[in-house]
């Protein structure tokens, strides 16, 4: 095979992979559509690229060759974007700076002075620079996104960008018995566009499975949080509290469980609109969480009532809800022009010998509860 029939066959398998990523375009979710765009992007270009280097002998090598290479970078350059775009990183012309640089060097040792060492060590610079970008972007993310692709998708960038470090030296010692970069006596000229294919093609293939893994992990945030607080939600604080209890009872560990309702929501909810009582929601729970110690778990139970888990004995558990609870009424809340303080009624309880269910703690933390609301609200009351 000639460096000709793999541009080819490199081109054609990089418009297949741009056109599944196409089609599939509308059923990913908005947030990772501009990320997907972008790759798919960068596909077209590079194929583009791949295509012009093919014909380049049917053209004047001053026009073409500067032109395909500034395809190939731009692509690359796409690929970064989409991969800032996917971790939520901010837009930034700076990221076209690698390709134009290249690009007018390119052009300058094909138009200009033409040398192919030259030219060919400018464009593996700029490719090593685009790759170790990605790969840069891919691994400052991982740790918040742990994902296999992604790691994947990073020793992919790495290789490719080892590879450029070494087709740039094969040029600067062999360039003067390589006619240009399809003359087929040189190995190298066979490995480049098979190797430059891997990006769009396998590369591909991971960028989707990280956009999967994504779409996996929203949806099983979603099945667990509450979607007004973010907080856990009543499945959660269900499976969460069972699972507390069982192991307090059988390593004698201490569990307890608040059950924190917000004081006079009705007439929030009346005076100012439920607008307002749910950005009062809202805030009862960024206090909460923010408020709570290390191990403890908040979440909401429903309407304006929460559920507290507290790994503590009584007397800390008890300490604790004061905490929660002062924290909340002196934490600021403005509903418009008006400035609220919001209370709330604590009611606490913690597991015994004779619990078998969390709903005997629950149903304790309740009646705890009635008797903090029947004695004037804005405190905690211990079952």
């Amino acid at each position: 095979m000639d460096p000709i029939t793999a541009f080819v066959i490199a081109t054609l398998m990089m418009l297949l992979n741009g056109g599944i990523l196409g089609l599939i375009h509308r059923d990913l979710p908005e947030g990772l559509r501009p990320a997907a765009f972008s790759w798919r992007l960068g596909t077209l270009l590079v194929a583009g690229g791949c295509v012009l280097l093919a014909v380049q002998h049917a053209l004047p090598p001053g026009f073409v060759l500067p032109l395909a290479n500034a395809l190939l970078m731009l692509g690359l350059t796409a690929y970064w974007r989409a991969l800032r775009q996917f971790d939520g990183l901010p837009e930034s012309l700076h990221l076209l700076w690698p390709a134009f640089i290249g690009s007018l060097g390119i052009g300058w040792f094909s138009a200009v002075r033409p040398d192919l060492a030259a030219r060919v060590m400018f464009a593996s610079v700029t490719w090593l620079v685009l790759f170790i970008a990605c790969a840069r972007v891919l691994h400052r993310g991982g740790g918040s996104d742990p994902a296999r692709s992604r790691r994947a998708l990073l020793g992919l960038f790495l290789f490719l960008a080892l590879f450029m470090l070494l087709r740039g030296g094969y040029f600067a010692v062999a360039a003067h018995s390589v006619a240009d970069i399809l003359d087929g006596r040189s190995w190298m000229n066979m490995a480049t566009p098979l190797v430059a294919a891997i990006l769009p093609v396998i590369g591909t293939t991971a960028f989707l499975l990280m956009c999967s893994e994504r779409i996996r992990r929203q949806w099983e945030h979603a099945a667990l949080t509450d979607a007004l607080t973010g907080l856990a939600n009543r499945r959660t604080l269900t499976r969460v509290g069972s699972e507390r209890l069982s192991r307090a009872l059988t390593e004698q560990r201490a569990f307890a469980l608040a059950v924190v309702d917000v004081d006079h929501f009705k007439s929030i909810n009346d005076r100012y609109g439920h607008d307002v009582g749910d950005i009062a929601l809202r805030h009862v729970a960024d206090t909460l969480a923010s408020s709570a110690s290390p191990g403890t778990l908040p979440g909401r139970q429903g309407g304006e009532e929460f559920v507290v888990l507290l790994d503590a004995d009584p007397a800390r558990a008890q300490q604790e809800a004061e905490q929660l609870r002062n924290a909340i009424r002196d934490a600021r809340f403005r509903a418009g022009e008006h400035e609220l303080q919001i209370t709330v009624s604590i009611g606490i309880t913690h597991c015994t010998a004779t619990d078998r269910h969390l709903d005997d703690l629950l149903r304790r933390a309740d009646q705890a509860l009635y008797a903090a609301k029947s004695g004037g609200r804005d405190r905690v009351v211990a079952a």
